[in-house]
């Protein structure tokens, strides 16, 4: 059939299959609310509108991508989501079903019984091209999809999309790796580790949905602004019920008031806090030294405390949260009297047990062995009395790390207390001391590589139930307590056996900026190999030196330049410059957005991007000012180079380099 003819075929079952997912839009929002009950009604009521969610239709992107064409002679469609005709016969099929694997993974040296695999090229939500690959026919060529890299380079304003499209073989591979595994995906600039992740949650929802639906999905980012970049990728494929949360908000209980010095902060995230705090919760029990005298009726029953010393030990000694413990004890104690009471021949039921746990002598008794504890309270007397933190600390922390520890001027009560962001991962870990935090279906982490041992285990509370994906570059760990190892994460994370995997491949950032960041690797991430970028495109790279007056000027200069050019435009700068460039571009007439650790943007063409949030972010076109400056701000040479190394990777087409210092050595090499 001639080019022209099967184009006009295909684009007449796009039209087909547009009007079917409408027509089942329509029968879902047409189906009458009839539960039970009120409560049921709500339910189904609610499962309704996520099934109208997920069935929305964005005539402007590509209901489906892709078609194999199998040695059975069967044909599939791959696309967002599965659309069926009025006979319910596919005419899409979902790219997460088991068949679409072999879409993302034939290949001529192992076709997978695929015959043709063709990919569909896209204007505004219309098929322009078609481009088809036969996988058995041996003198055909292995050869890049043009169609795979225009999609991949497109540019963009706005948030993050998904990458259905365009995923490779090795990411589709992670992305489907089974719901009780937990993956760790170390991931160089470019490689998509952030939307392989995304996609896995999507994934597993579509292969779990059941248990997952029930136990929940849970996204974790390093900031906001970085969740609002990605906030649109599950919805786009479907899935509305996937909740995000920065890193900060997720142990956040307090009002974070201080910042801690880094050493400080450090140590407070040090994983040896975990046996200071649980020595501190555990060491409020008081071991019992006089009996129990319970009145009831005209008798008065005395369990002594040789009787009672095994029952609070047998508690402290399985594996329970304390404050569940605290509620267990009175049952205990009131069973020791039933055990009396029946030795004198009295046939005590569960009521009498129950009324005798509920009384005021057990309740009292109970209480001095068991004192109920508040973990606000806890840690305030922990960082405020010295002794205190000695007795819990004793043989974990040495006294120079005590006297860190130990608050200057502490505040008179917790409610006044300066809390910092390092003491609300403490907090959190109190928290489950006491009671078991919940545990969630599955857990996508970002950016794990800056999280400290702490932050780590209040993660891996949140997936005790279930498995994670982890993500993460240790290039770019820019904390004090950034991991050198992923192994060593896992195992705070509480996953010893979680698996590691590496993508190298980069897709998105082009070789030119790639090339020149990482000169920075021997330095910041000894022994880490260097990305490879497979773009036909190798982008575009500029350095412009100038004069120190001319620095913002000339930077407005280029911004002026660039914003000419299709897609997003990130201008990341020193943290202590973006007020100066931001009121220059306004003053020059350039509308713009400015993104904060707290916010987003995803209405402007260009955008001013502290260098400390620009992590996990992308733009087509990159403008970097005073790289010397970047790496200046932290605190120690190596965290300079990595925050500098993932500065200079934010990049999709071109990166733009205005200094007035020289750049670092390692740069200039």
């Amino acid at each position: 059939m001639p080019m022209n003819e099967e184009l006009t075929e295909e684009r007449h079952h796009l039209e087909t299959a547009r009007a079917e997912l409408a027509r089942m839009r329509e029968r879902t929002l047409a189906l009458d609310v009839q539960g039970g009950d009120a409560v049921s009604s709500e339910r189904l009521a609610e499962n309704l509108w996520r099934r109208a969610r997920s069935l929305e239709d964005d005539p402007t992107t590509a209901l489906f991508f892709g078609r194999v064409d199998l040695d059975t002679e069967e044909r599939w469609y791959v696309g967002r989501r599965h659309v069926t005709d009025d006979a319910g016969d596919p005419l899409v099929i979902d790219w997460r079903a088991p068949v679409s694997s072999t879409f993302y993974r034939a290949s001529h040296a192992d076709p997978m019984g695929v015959r043709l695999r063709r990919r569909f090229g896209y204007d505004h939500g219309q098929i322009t091209a078609i481009e088809d690959e036969h996988l058995l026919d041996p003198a055909e060529p292995e050869a890049h999809s043009q169609i795979l890299a225009t999609e991949i380079e497109r540019p963009r304003v706005g948030p993050m999309r998904d990458i259905v499209a365009t995923i490779q073989p090795e990411q589709d591979a992670l992305v489907r790796v089974d719901a009780a595994t937990t993956v760790c995906i170390q991931g160089a600039p470019g490689t998509g580790k952030t939307a392989v992740g995304l996609h896995r949650a999507a994934w597993l929802l579509y292969a779990y949905r059941e248990r997952l639906s029930r136990s929940g999905v849970l996204v974790i980012g390093p900031n906001d602004a970085f969740l609002e970049h990605i906030g649109a990728v599950l919805p786009t494929l479907g899935e509305v019920e996937v909740r995000h949360t920065s890193i900060e908000a997720l142990t956040a209980s307090v009002p974070v008031r201080a910042v801690d010095e880094p050493d400080v902060a450090r140590l407070k995230g040090d994983a040896r806090m975990a046996e200071v705090l649980h020595r501190a919760v555990w060491s409020h029990l008081v071991p019992p030294a006089e009996a129990m005298v319970v009145p009831r009726g005209s008798r008065r029953w005395r369990v002594p405390a040789y009787d009672i010393a095994p029952l609070a030990d047998g508690l402290a000694g399985r594996e329970i949260r304390y404050e569940s413990a605290r509620q267990l004890l009175p049952q205990r104690l009131a069973h020791a009297v039933l055990v009396k009471m029946e030795a004198l021949g009295e046939y005590p039921d569960d009521r009498v047990q129950d009324a005798v746990a509920r009384s005021a002598p057990v309740k009292a008794y109970a209480a001095s062995l068991w004192p109920k504890v508040d973990a606000r309270s806890l840690l305030h007397r922990l960082l405020s009395d010295p002794q205190v933190l000695a007795a819990a600390a004793d043989g974990v922390l040495t006294g120079d790390e005590q006297r860190m520890l130990v608050w200057d001027k502490p505040s008179r009560t917790p409610g006044t207390a300066k809390w910092s962001l390092a003491d609300t991962w403490l907090l959190d870990e109190l928290g489950d001391l006491l009671e078991r935090t919940p545990g969630l279906g599955h857990v996508v982490l970002d950016e794990a590589q800056d999280l400290s041992p702490m932050q780590l285990r209040a993660v891996g509370r949140r997936c005790s139930t279930g498995a994670a994906t982890v993500l993460g570059d240790i290039a770019q760990g820019t904390t004090p307590w950034a991991t050198a190892s992923w192994v060593e994460s896992l195992r705070h994370l509480g996953k010893p056996d979680g698996v590691v995997e590496e993508l190298r491949r980069g897709f998105r950032v082009p070789a030119s900026v790639i090339e020149f960041a990482a000169r920075l690797l021997p330095e910041a991430a000894p022994g880490l190999a260097a990305p490879e970028s497979v773009r036909d495109n190798p982008g575009r790279l500029d350095l412009v030196p100038v004069a120190g007056a001319e620095l913002v000027g000339a930077l407005v200069e280029r911004v002026e330049e660039v914003r000419t050019r299709e897609g997003s435009v990130g201008v990341i700068v020193p943290d202590a410059r973006v007020g100066e460039v931001s009121t220059a571009l306004t003053a020059a007439g350039i509308d713009h957005g400015t993104l904060g650790a707290g916010h987003g943007d995803v209405e402007h063409q260009v955008d001013v991007v502290p260098a400390t949030v620009a992590k996990g972010l992308e733009f087509d076109h990159v403008l970097v000012l005073e790289p010397a400056e970047i790496a200046a701000a932290e605190p120690d040479e190596r965290t300079g180079l990595r925050r500098l190394y993932v500065v200079l990777t934010r990049a999709v087409s071109d990166l733009t380099v205005v200094h007035a210092q020289p750049l670092p050595p390692a740069l200039s090499a």
